[in-house]
């Protein structure tokens, strides 16, 4: 598990780590917690968590893009 690991380096330096971080994830799960998007933006599955703290909508950044209002506002706003 992963809680905003990358939230204190550069962009270069994200890139380095998420790189390392995608080889050793390989054919295991691997929860990462994240408010940069580009940090989890080709993870199989994102999961956002409404408000309240259920889940509200599952899938991938393509995906919620289309289907989720909050996903894609953060996107938006994000970006």
């Amino acid at each position: 598990m992963l809680d905003e690991a990358t939230s204190s380096l550069d962009i270069e330096n994200e890139h380095l780590v998420m790189r390392g971080l995608t080889e050793l994830s390989r054919k295991r799960t691997t929860i990462v917690i994240a408010h940069r998007l580009n940090t989890i933006r080709d993870a199989d599955q994102i999961v956002v968590f409404g408000s309240t703290g259920y889940v509200e909508a599952i899938g991938t950044h393509e995906e919620l893009i289309e289907v989720s209002p909050r996903y894609r506002k953060f996107w938006d706003e994000k970006s």
